[in-house]
Protein backbone atom coordinates (compact mmCIF):
# COMPACT_ATOMS: atom_id res chain seq x y z
CA UNK A 1 0.00 0.00 0.00
CA UNK A 2 2.84 2.39 0.82
CA UNK A 3 4.40 1.98 -2.63
CA UNK A 4 1.03 2.65 -4.27
CA UNK A 5 0.63 5.81 -2.17
CA UNK A 6 4.10 6.99 -3.12
CA UNK A 7 3.43 6.53 -6.85
CA UNK A 8 0.08 8.34 -6.74
CA UNK A 9 1.41 11.14 -4.54
CA UNK A 10 4.45 11.66 -6.76
CA UNK A 11 2.22 11.76 -9.86
CA UNK A 12 -0.16 14.27 -8.28
CA UNK A 13 2.79 16.34 -7.08
CA UNK A 14 4.39 16.45 -10.54
CA UNK A 15 1.16 17.40 -12.32
CA UNK A 16 0.31 20.06 -9.72
CA UNK A 17 3.81 21.51 -9.88
CA UNK A 18 3.83 21.48 -13.69
CA UNK A 19 0.57 23.45 -13.79
CA UNK A 20 1.57 25.75 -10.92
CA UNK A 21 -1.30 24.64 -8.65
CA UNK A 22 0.70 22.72 -6.04
CA UNK A 23 -0.38 24.80 -3.05
CA UNK A 24 -4.03 24.68 -4.08
CA UNK A 25 -4.05 20.92 -4.66
CA UNK A 26 -2.15 20.34 -1.43
CA UNK A 27 -4.80 22.31 0.46
CA UNK A 28 -7.69 20.61 -1.34
CA UNK A 29 -6.31 17.14 -0.60
CA UNK A 30 -5.94 18.12 3.06
CA UNK A 31 -9.56 19.28 3.18
CA UNK A 32 -10.86 16.19 1.40
CA UNK A 33 -8.90 13.81 3.64
CA UNK A 34 -10.01 15.68 6.77
CA UNK A 35 -13.67 15.42 5.78
CA UNK A 36 -13.27 11.77 4.86
CA UNK A 37 -11.56 11.08 8.18
CA UNK A 38 -14.39 12.73 10.14
CA UNK A 39 -17.27 11.11 8.29
CA UNK A 40 -17.65 7.36 8.74
CA UNK A 41 -20.47 7.18 6.17
CA UNK A 42 -18.23 8.70 3.51
CA UNK A 43 -15.50 6.21 4.33
CA UNK A 44 -17.90 3.30 4.00
CA UNK A 45 -19.15 4.66 0.68
CA UNK A 46 -15.74 5.36 -0.86
CA UNK A 47 -13.94 2.32 0.52
CA UNK A 48 -16.68 -0.22 -0.15
CA UNK A 49 -16.56 -2.42 -3.26
CA UNK A 50 -20.37 -2.54 -3.21
CA UNK A 51 -20.66 0.92 -4.76
CA UNK A 52 -19.68 1.33 -8.39
CA UNK A 53 -16.88 3.55 -9.63
CA UNK A 54 -19.48 5.64 -11.46
CA UNK A 55 -21.42 6.24 -8.24
CA UNK A 56 -18.23 7.25 -6.47
CA UNK A 57 -17.17 9.56 -9.31
CA UNK A 58 -20.58 11.23 -9.25
CA UNK A 59 -20.27 11.75 -5.49
CA UNK A 60 -16.78 13.21 -5.94
CA UNK A 61 -18.03 15.77 -8.45
CA UNK A 62 -20.69 16.87 -5.95
CA UNK A 63 -18.43 16.84 -2.89
CA UNK A 64 -15.53 18.77 -4.36
CA UNK A 65 -17.35 21.13 -6.69
CA UNK A 66 -15.20 24.16 -7.39
CA UNK A 67 -11.98 22.26 -6.73
CA UNK A 68 -9.04 22.34 -9.11
CA UNK A 69 -9.95 20.18 -12.13
CA UNK A 70 -6.78 18.08 -11.95
CA UNK A 71 -7.52 17.28 -8.32
CA UNK A 72 -11.08 16.21 -9.18
CA UNK A 73 -9.76 13.98 -11.98
CA UNK A 74 -7.21 12.54 -9.56
CA UNK A 75 -9.92 11.59 -7.06
CA UNK A 76 -12.02 10.11 -9.86
CA UNK A 77 -9.02 8.03 -10.93
CA UNK A 78 -8.62 6.76 -7.36
CA UNK A 79 -12.31 5.80 -7.30
CA UNK A 80 -12.12 4.15 -10.71
CA UNK A 81 -9.11 2.05 -9.73
CA UNK A 82 -10.49 1.25 -6.27
CA UNK A 83 -7.57 3.07 -4.61
CA UNK A 84 -9.59 5.45 -2.44
CA UNK A 85 -8.57 3.67 0.81
CA UNK A 86 -5.00 4.81 0.12
CA UNK A 87 -5.95 8.50 0.17
CA UNK A 88 -4.64 9.05 3.71
CA UNK A 89 -1.22 7.64 2.82
CA UNK A 90 -1.22 9.67 -0.38
CA UNK A 91 -1.89 12.74 1.72
CA UNK A 92 1.09 11.98 4.00
CA UNK A 93 3.35 11.45 1.00
CA UNK A 94 2.15 14.64 -0.71
CA UNK A 95 2.62 16.55 2.56
CA UNK A 96 6.20 15.34 2.65
CA UNK A 97 6.86 16.25 -0.99
CA UNK A 98 5.21 19.64 -0.51
CA UNK A 99 7.26 20.37 2.62
CA UNK A 100 10.46 19.39 0.81
CA UNK A 101 9.54 21.57 -2.16
CA UNK A 102 8.87 24.51 0.15
CA UNK A 103 11.93 23.72 2.25
CA UNK A 104 9.77 23.47 5.36
CA UNK A 105 11.49 22.15 8.43
CA UNK A 106 9.20 20.57 11.02
CA UNK A 107 9.86 21.94 14.51
CA UNK A 108 8.15 20.89 17.73
CA UNK A 109 8.70 22.79 20.95
CA UNK A 110 7.68 21.12 24.20
CA UNK A 111 7.48 23.14 27.40
CA UNK A 112 6.03 22.73 30.87
CA UNK A 113 3.74 25.74 30.41
CA UNK A 114 2.09 27.42 27.45
CA UNK A 115 4.55 29.74 25.68
CA UNK A 116 3.42 33.20 24.64
CA UNK A 117 3.29 33.99 20.91
CA UNK A 118 6.18 36.45 21.09
CA UNK A 119 8.52 33.82 22.53
CA UNK A 120 7.42 31.20 19.99
CA UNK A 121 7.98 33.63 17.07
CA UNK A 122 11.42 34.56 18.43
CA UNK A 123 12.42 30.89 18.67
CA UNK A 124 11.03 30.22 15.19
CA UNK A 125 12.96 33.15 13.66
CA UNK A 126 16.18 32.03 15.30
CA UNK A 127 15.81 28.47 13.99
CA UNK A 128 15.01 29.79 10.50
CA UNK A 129 18.04 32.08 10.64
CA UNK A 130 20.37 29.26 11.69
CA UNK A 131 19.02 26.65 9.27
CA UNK A 132 18.22 28.87 6.30
CA UNK A 133 14.84 27.15 5.98
CA UNK A 134 11.25 28.05 6.75
CA UNK A 135 9.79 26.18 9.69
CA UNK A 136 6.49 24.53 10.36
CA UNK A 137 6.31 25.00 14.11
CA UNK A 138 4.05 23.29 16.60
CA UNK A 139 4.05 23.67 20.36
CA UNK A 140 3.16 21.14 23.01
CA UNK A 141 2.67 21.46 26.74
CA UNK A 142 4.02 18.69 28.96
CA UNK A 143 3.75 19.50 32.69
CA UNK A 144 6.12 16.60 33.42
CA UNK A 145 8.92 18.59 31.76
CA UNK A 146 8.96 20.70 34.98
CA UNK A 147 10.72 23.59 33.22
CA UNK A 148 12.95 24.44 30.27
CA UNK A 149 12.32 23.43 26.67
CA UNK A 150 12.65 20.39 24.45
CA UNK A 151 12.87 20.99 20.71
CA UNK A 152 12.70 18.62 17.80
CA UNK A 153 14.12 20.30 14.71
CA UNK A 154 13.74 17.90 11.81
CA UNK A 155 15.27 14.68 13.16
CA UNK A 156 17.37 16.34 15.86
CA UNK A 157 16.13 16.49 19.45
CA UNK A 158 17.51 19.01 21.91
CA UNK A 159 16.20 18.38 25.41
CA UNK A 160 16.86 21.15 27.91
CA UNK A 161 14.02 20.30 30.25
CA UNK A 162 14.47 20.08 33.99
CA UNK A 163 13.13 16.53 33.88
CA UNK A 164 15.88 15.41 31.47
CA UNK A 165 18.53 17.07 33.62
CA UNK A 166 17.20 15.31 36.71
CA UNK A 167 17.13 11.98 34.85
CA UNK A 168 20.73 12.51 33.71
CA UNK A 169 21.80 13.39 37.28
CA UNK A 170 19.96 10.32 38.63
CA UNK A 171 21.83 8.06 36.15
CA UNK A 172 25.18 9.63 37.07
CA UNK A 173 24.53 9.12 40.78
CA UNK A 174 23.41 5.52 40.19
CA UNK A 175 26.60 4.68 38.23
CA UNK A 176 28.82 6.42 40.78
CA UNK A 177 27.31 4.44 43.69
Amino acid sequence: MQEIAEVYARSLFEVAKEHDVLDRIHEELDQFADELDKNRDLQIFFFSPYFSSDEKKEAISKLVSGAEERFVRFLELLAERHRMPVVFRIRRELDSLWAEENRLLPVTITSAVELDDKTVRRIQKEIEKQTGRRTELTTEVDPDALGGLAMRVGNVVMDGTVRSRLDRLRREVATAA
